[in-house]
Order: C-alpha cells, then structure tokens, then sequence
C-alpha cells in the first residue's frame, strides 16, 4: 500500500472539489460516491483513524488485527461493500466521559470499519463545505483552532471596544440537532443520493450500551428525528453545518448590523459581543433564533457578563481585564480556575497510591503528554507564575508518591531532588521564564 501516493492523489481530489465549491457557491455535487470508493481514499482514511487511535467499536475488533490479518484485503473488501452497496452501519458503543463542568456526556463510538468509511466520507465532501463555512467558526476546521478563537474574543474585547459579551451555552447541542433540518443543510450542496442516504444511516443508527445485566440498545435518535452522536467522524462537520444557519439568520435578521454584535463560535461554545447597552437586546434575539432553530439554550449557564468589572470563561481560558504587578489595568487572557484544577486533578490521580506497584517510568510517561499538552495549549498571556505553581504541584506529588512507594513518609525534598525529577527520570519542565515560553512555541 502506497501511503504518500495515496496521500497526494487524495490531496489532489479534494483541492479540485474546494476550488469548484468556492467558483460556485450554488452549485451541487451529483458524482460524489465513487470517489468515496476510490482505494486511496479508503487508505488515507484508514491511516487517519489509526493516528487517532481510540478505543474498539461494538464489535470489539482493534487496529492490531487488522494489520495483522492483511490491511490491503480488508480495505480492499471494505471497498466491494461500498461498491455493490452492501454496507450498512454497525451500532454504537455509547461510553460515557466526564464534562469540564461537572456531571457526564456520552460518546458514541463507531466500529472501525465505520469509522474509516465516515473518514472516507469526511475527506470528500469536507473541503466542499469548507468553502461554506463562516471565518468566526472555529471548530474542528483545518488551519484555525480555539486558539485562535480566543485571540478574536481578546481582539473584540480589547480593540473593537466590545464591553458586553453573551456568554451563551446549549443544552445538549449535538443530541439535540434535528434530522431533517440538517439534511437540508447538506442536501444544499450534496445531490449524490447515495452519499446522503449513508449519512441518514449514521443518524439513525442504534446505540448499545453495556450494563450490568447485559446490552442495552436504543434507537433515540431516530425515534425524535434528532442528534449526530459524538465520537463520530462525521458529526463535527454536520454540527458545524447546522450551526452555520444560526450565524447566517444573525446576519440576514439585522441582529450583527442593528446590534453590531459579533458572535464566535466553536463547536457548541459561543459568545457574542456587544457594545455598552446591547447585549441584552442581543441575548434575547439569540435565544429567539436558537428556538427557531429547535435548540435551547441552557440558561443556568448562559449570562451577560458586563466588562471590565466581571471576567468570562470560553475555551478553558479566562478573559476580562487584568492587573500588572504594577497595577496598571489590561485586557488579557489566562487559564481558567476551572482548567488548573482540571490538570492538578489529573496529576493528582497519576500519582495515587493506586499506582504504587507500577514501574516509575510508566508515572512519568502519564505525566509530561499530561502537562505538556496543557502547557501547549494554555501559553498565552502572563501564564509563567501559573506554570511554576503547576510545577511545584507536579513535583511535589511526584516527590510523595516515590517515598510511599518505597514505603516511607515524608515530603522527599532530600531524596529526590530536582536534578533527579528532571535529569534522572525526564519529568517534563514546564517554560519558567517569558523568554523560555517564546522558545518553547518556536
């Protein structure tokens, strides 16, 4: 199997439907499938899913044995079902994850089988999309990022003089979104019936959860005609193709002009800014859209946060107005509470007692994807005094968790000194200085 071949004719393939999709913005694709089909599609699409990884569908079957029975007979079979049209969907396994703001939100995962045809799927009707998306929607969209998103929020905020934002959030947005809305969505651009009627199929596929008792299986989304599960590889392009109709009404209904009121999406997370004495007028033609879309807006969590005397929350990262150590005023961004304690969380937990018997090694491969990771994504903003007390933490419960491995007491400040945490071990040092932080994203 020819990975980069398959790779640049892939490319190739995809640059040739963004370009027509951007020369003709009503245009419709009629001929999408067999490209679906094509053999370096499927094997792009599968090389992507390995490189996510994730845990095994319904049927329990990993990478591994795929591999290990012959890759290019199982793509190569995979293809016979799309062809001849045999391929029919296998249920969800629906796992459940804990939510940044407390309580759970279930994921639904798909087989692998599944999951390469979604790709395959993705990655030919993706770039025509693309060309159709909206600049403030920053989700789960190549070249931008939540990053990104923040920094427009910091723009808005900072240098537009926006000093109202509507803090808004969805109950249940993905499981929520209605069926035939959403088709007529993808419909606008996608005339290929065979195509549409696989994503129909996705819709509406059973869920199977293991209890304690056995298998539980339901059939919601098809039932109420709503919801594009997450953990699909497809949902975040359809939850951002419904989510575009919300900012296309904000438009066409006057509410950016008449309030000049700029929203920022990502994914199901939004904030709309405002001058001074719009954003409640704002807040509520949000909520009359949002209901005229057939979702609803989560109002315990939503709220009109009034800068500079209150602070918002969005992506993990908090905004508002700041004091220097020499108390002169700025807007800025830091991590949120919510985010350190997340990751002190994690690293309290890599560190348990729980894991006494493990190799030490094993810690410190949990830990620094751990903290780097965090580190990578919170570094903007004065976050060197936030990543020294990360640091002190991390070091400190790694400290304790080697002495009662040992089965002593004590803080182990004298038994393992920085040296050997760092230098020894390779725990992973976090940037201490601003000069360190620019090189470290150089």
């Amino acid at each position: 199997m020819s990975l980069p071949t398959s790779t640049s004719t892939v490319q190739i393939l995809q640059t040739s439907l963004q370009a027509k999709a951007k020369a003709e913005p009503d245009y419709r694709f009629y001929s999408l499938w067999d490209k679906v089909c094509r053999i370096d599609v499927l094997q792009v699409a599968y090389r992507r899913c390995r490189a996510n990884r994730g845990a095994p569908g319904y049927d329990g079957i990993r990478f591994e044995p795929i591999e290990n029975q012959g890759l290019d007979g199982w793509l190569e079979r995979v293809r016979q079902e799309l062809v001849v049209g045999e391929y029919r969907p296998q249920p969800l396994l629906r796992v459940w994850i804990p939510k940044a703001q407390g309580g759970q939100r279930p994921l639904g995962i798909p087989a692998i089988r599944d999951r390469v045809v979604q790709m395959a799927v993705l990655l030919v009707i993706g770039p025509i999309f693309e060309a159709d998306l909206l600049p403030r929607q920053y989700g789960f969209r190549p070249g931008v990022d939540a990053k990104m998103a923040v920094r427009m929020i910091h723009f808005g905020i900072s240098q537009r003089g926006k000093r109202e934002v509507v803090d808004a959030d969805l109950s249940n947005y993905f499981n929520t979104i209605p069926h035939g809305d959403l088709m007529r969505c993808v419909s606008r651009r996608i005339a290929d019936g065979t195509v549409l009627a696989t994503i129909k199929q996705w819709l509406n596929v059973a869920v199977v959860e293991h209890c304690e008792h056995g298998e539980r299986r339901t059939t919601e989304a098809k039932d109420t005609g709503r919801g594009t599960p997450q953990g699909g590889i497809i949902s975040p392009l359809l939850s951002n193709l419904y989510f575009r109709r919300f900012l296309l009404a904000w438009q066409k209904f006057g509410f950016a002009d008449r309030l000049q009121a700029e929203v920022v999406n990502y994914a199901d997370d939004l904030v709309i800014l405002c001058p001074k004495g719009r954003g409640q007028a704002a807040m509520e033609a949000m909520r009359w859209l949002m209901n005229r879309l057939g979702l609803t807006v989560n109002e315990k969590k939503t709220r009109l946060a009034m800068l500079p005397e209150e602070q918002f929350d969005f992506l993990g990262y908090t905004l508002g107005r700041f004091y220097g150590k020499d108390g002169r005023p700025y807007w800025g961004t830091r991590p949120s509470k919510k985010a350190i304690k997340r990751l002190k969380q994690g690293i309290h937990d890599a560190t348990s007692s729980r894991w006494n018997a493990k190799p030490v090694q094993s810690r410190i491969d949990e830990l620094n994807p751990m903290i780097r990771g965090w580190a990578g994504y919170f570094n903007q903003g004065p976050v060197c005094p936030i990543y020294r007390c990360i640091q002190d933490y991390a070091e400190r419960r790694l400290r304790i968790w080697l002495m009662r491995r040992r089965g002593q007491r004590g803080t182990g400040y004298r038994q393992y000194p920085d040296e050997y945490l760092y230098e020894t071990l390779g725990l992973y040092r976090l940037p201490r200085t601003r000069a360190d932080l620019l090189n470290a994203k150089a």
